[in-house]
């Protein structure tokens, strides 16, 4: 039975004001009431964060390990029942949900086993050198140390992967550091499952209570307070750019200005090279339609921007895409606010009378969404900032370009992106030679012939970029690197091997690049 409270100290609580969670499918009413976190109910969870910091962060590695491990047992033990209320909150599809639970619970025994291996906390050793002239050297020991309280937000598209117990929330609780996540106000039930599973971990593994919370959600209020309390030392975010920009700019403008890891958003170009267009380009269309409708093009890397040469190769890919596109029926987001936004920001761009529309499907119901592409030419797109904004859904621009040099052009004109695409072949490699090295300072992850959607969670990936893809284009939010921001580096100098962390002891079984050499 689901309650709509809040997840503090080990109990669930009320407090604040209430609101109510619907179907986008069927406008059913799913919670009738769930408590909207105030600032002092938001200062009631920080505070127990922080009691638990000090015995949170002082667990061994193993021991969060385990922690961890547990966390994702508990979840697989609710799978059935997170099935089930995610997909009447999210409208998202069973396989789809089964699949993202799997995800959830791998990165969080991935960064079990990450912070077991220990070459994540960095250790160094520069010993002493009593006798170096002209002054002698002091011993110096490094390892990088959980930066405390983190706030977490969770996601509107990933109510598993990216939310309660997502991606941020394991990475910072691998790392050391207790977590309070605001819920989604859109799927609130999966947020409270989901913590109820941490909740029964954290009992069976003897970690202090305060190690996790929850706060609902749906008031500005609550995620400003989040943001704000100067108890909390660090947020991630996944959203839109205006909300996360918002909560940006109130965590650089604290007393104590604290970092913000944020997703914000991305258009994730594709390149259409010359000869690879020429010799496939109905397949590629066919494949880069999949993409960009996938989960109804509400992933963050959804490729709404597409660049090629102007020509009859360009016009095949377009005709058949528009083909494939032709078979995807409407379907439903995962908001009502999130589906009225996708129509108003396409009614903005066909009245502007800047692009074409080259194919457009039909919507029935008010959650409902369906593909649309727009075509311009490159000199149009550079004069116009509103085509390059991304339109959460299914939506597209192709730019239409005269020449590699406009290829070019437009690369330089993007902002930053999480991902951009190479649709290339072998004879396409003196034409890609001049414009890798602007893309590379464009995007986080650079991409051959496949499509961006879908991350891999594992120790290469980088889930990023240059602003607005991110507020940090030093972070990634995905794979094994993410743990990264959640610690700072510590540095004891002259201290007795009793007094040192377990990491840069004498003799430490992890890691340790111990004066130059890795022992």
């Amino acid at each position: 039975m689901l309650t709509g409270k809040h997840l503090i100290d080990g109990s669930w609580v009320e407090g604040g004001s209430t609101f109510q969670t619907v179907s986008p499918a069927t406008g059913e009413v799913l919670q009738s009431k769930v408590w909207d976190a105030d600032k002092p109910t938001v200062a009631k969870a920080a505070a127990a964060a922080e009691r638990a910091f000090v015995e949170y962060s002082s667990k061994t590695p193993a021991e969060r390990a385990a922690f961890l491990r547990q966390i994702a047992e508990e979840i697989e033990a609710r799978g059935a029942e997170l099935t089930e209320i995610a997909g009447k909150e999210t409208a998202l599809p069973e396989m789809r949900l089964n699949g993202e639970r799997g995800r959830t619970t791998g990165q969080l025994r991935l960064f079990a086993d990450w912070i077991e291996e220990g070459s994540c906390f960095d250790a160094r050793i520069d010993r002493t050198m009593p006798d170096r002239q002209p002054l002698p050297r002091p011993d110096i020991r490094l390892v990088l140390k959980a930066i405390g309280p983190v706030g977490v937000f969770g996601a509107s598209n990933f109510p598993l992967a990216f939310s309660t117990a997502g991606g941020d929330t394991a990475s910072a609780l691998a790392a050391g550091c207790p977590v309070i996540v605001k819920g989604h106000p859109a799927h609130a039930g999966t947020a409270e499952i989901v913590a109820e599973a941490i909740r029964v971990a954290i009992e069976k593994t003897g970690m202090p209570t305060g190690t996790f919370g929850l706060v609902q959600g749906a008031s500005i209020e609550s995620g400003s307070a989040l943001v704000t309390d100067p108890l909390i030392k660090a947020v991630g975010f996944t959203g839109s750019l205006r909300g996360g920009r918002a909560l940006f700019d109130l965590a650089v403008s604290r007393p104590e200005p604290i970092p913000f890891y944020g997703e914000l958003g991305s258009v994730n170009p594709t390149f259409l090279m010359p000869a690879a267009l020429a010799a496939r380009g109905a397949e590629v269309a066919t494949g880069w339609a999949q993409s960009l409708t996938m989960g109804v093009g509400q992933f963050c890397t959804n490729p709404g921007l597409v660049i090629g040469l102007d020509g009859p190769d360009l016009d095949g890919f377009l005709e058949q895409a528009c083909k494939a596109l032709g078979d995807v029926p409407a379907q439903t987001m995962l908001t009502a606010g999130i589906a009225k936004a996708y129509a108003n920001a396409i009614a903005e761009r066909e009245a502007s009378g800047k692009a074409k529309v080259h194919v457009k499907g039909e919507a029935s119901g008010a959650c409902d969404a369906a593909p649309i592409v727009f075509e311009v030419k490159s000199d149009i797109w550079l004069e116009n900032p509103a085509l390059h904004d991304e339109v959460f859904g299914p939506a597209a621009v192709v730019v239409r370009c005269p020449d590699l040099d406009a290829v070019r052009e437009v690369a330089a004109g993007l902002e930053g992106q999480l991902t951009a695409t190479f649709i290339m072949d072998d004879a396409d490699l003196d034409a890609v030679a001049p414009l890798l090295p602007i893309v590379e300072r464009k995007a986080g992850r650079l991409i051959r012939n496949n499509f961006p959607t879908g991350v891999e969670v594992c120790h290469a990936m980088m889930h990023g970029g240059p602003y607005p893809a991110s507020t940090d284009v030093r972070s990634t939010s995905v794979g094994t690197k993410a743990i990264e921001r959640f610690l700072r580096p510590v540095s004891y100098q002259n201290f007795l091997q009793d007094m040192l962390p377990e990491a840069v002891k004498d003799g430490a079984s992890t890691p340790v690049l111990d004066n130059g050499k890795h022992g």
